[in-house]
């Protein structure tokens, strides 16, 4: 059986506005009045054999275009009947909350929305339990599939053991550029003297030359990764941090006994969009970095979770993730304060985003952790759930203009 494809999409406003405050921020997210990358993953996608059904979430910058979005969203699939196609927008999300209620997951709503890069996957993660997919594959609507075996390339290796006894529940492929490069630009400025990203994630990503072609990994991709239902409805993504949440949920796996693999033969080409600047970037990174640091500590303290170090993450993300990342996190946002052009965004990174970062890791790393332990028992209630699956395969309709739609409560025996 083919796997079930997760296609998160992201969408922001016509013209974007400088001091409106969002409430979710994404990398690049595709203005409201244009396609953007999404026709061209799809146009992908049409030559990729076993295709079955592809679920499209669709995530905003501002609540006030959630419906335009979708919308938009649904035209440009309008053009591609033959995919087989479940949009997942505010209507879908209003009754799965109401179904997590009925069942009394109502504490974990927040971790399971269309805001926030962890979150929105998670209601991938639903949305798949719900139909019953043994295994799902991530890929991102900034990617292009060149390969038709793409789907059973995905498969390979996948719930088989390796030769030291583990067992390959989660897998990821790797982003190459449309040449099949996938070293990222290491042209760092002398102001990365202290940072130096792209430099380490190279060395990290050394290894997709290097036997056995499947290895465990401290990076994953989350526009080219594979799922099997023992691991994605045992670990959840983590809702609270700001962005890498694929590699972040290498973190996850480990803390709760598993890994995730990398595939030296399973690339997809990655063509983002160009961002004007960087610092916006590196102030999520750096809110990123410090949250995985805190979360890293925090995990020491409970013994159900396998101890994960900076150490075993080397070298990449454990540069950054160490307790050297609040001070190399400020000097970094001073020296690119000089040497950019974004001189004001830096130095009020390495003035205040900085300690903010530390407040909001502190507040929030434990979140996950509660979230997580529910996640299992919430997976198992939702798995093939009879009055989910029906809206979501079209059996029953969404009432839109009311989205008034009741469950009857399911006891447990």
């Amino acid at each position: 059986m083919y796997p079930c494809v997760i296609l998160p999409t992201f969408w922001t406003r016509r013209r974007p506005r400088g001091s409106e405050r969002v409430h979710a921020t994404y990398d690049h997210p595709t203005p409201i009045d244009q396609d953007g990358t999404l026709p061209d993953l799809l146009r992908s996608l049409e030559e990729v054999r076993g295709l079955g059904r592809v679920l499209v979430t669709v995530a905003t910058t501002d609540p006030s275009i959630e419906h335009e979005a979708e919308d938009r969203v649904k035209g440009i699939l309008a053009d591609f009947p033959e995919i087989d196609t479940l949009v997942i927008g505010g209507a879908e999300m209003g009754s799965l909350h109401r179904r997590m209620e009925q069942l009394e997951f109502a504490d974990l709503i927040g971790g399971v929305s269309l805001c926030g890069y962890g979150a929105v996957r998670n209601v991938g993660l639903i949305a798949a339990a719900v139909l019953g997919s043994e295994t799902v594959v991530f890929v991102d609507d900034d990617q292009i599939i060149t390969d038709p075996a793409f789907l059973g390339t995905a498969l390979e290796g996948i719930g088989e053991r390796t030769a030291s006894g583990k067992v390959i529940l989660a897998k990821s492929g790797f982003y190459t550029d449309e040449a099949g490069d996938y070293h990222a630009k290491d042209n760092a400025p002398w102001s990365d003297v202290f940072w130096r990203q792209n430099d380490f994630y190279n060395q990290a990503l050394a290894a997709i030359t290097a036997p056995p072609r499947i290895r465990p990994s401290s990076l994953a991709f989350g526009g080219c990764l594979a799922l099997h239902r023992d691991m994605y409805c045992n670990v959840s993504f983590d809702p609270w941090v700001a962005r890498g949440e694929d590699i972040d949920y290498v973190i996850n796996a480990r803390m709760h006994g598993g890994d995730v693999f990398l595939d030296g033969e399973w690339p997809i080409v990655h063509k983002p969009p160009t961002i004007a600047g960087t610092a916006r970037q590196f102030r999520q990174d750096v809110y990123r970095f410090i949250y995985e640091h805190r979360k890293l500590e925090f995990s020491k303290s409970q013994v159900d979770l396998r101890q994960v170090t900076p150490e075993s993450l080397m070298p990449y993300p454990g540069q950054f993730v160490s307790s050297s990342i609040n001070w190399r996190a400020r000097a970094t946002a001073l020296l690119r304060a000089v040497a950019s052009k974004e001189r004001g965004e830096y130095f009020n990174i390495a003035r205040t985003a900085v300690s903010e970062a530390s407040t909001y890791a502190r507040v929030n790393c434990e979140h996950y952790f509660a979230f997580q332990r529910r996640w299992p028992i919430l997976m198992d209630r939702l798995w093939e759930d009879i009055a989910l699956k029906s809206l979501f395969t079209g059996e029953r309709r969404v009432d839109r203009s009311a989205i008034t739609g009741r469950f009857p409560v399911i006891r447990p025996d």
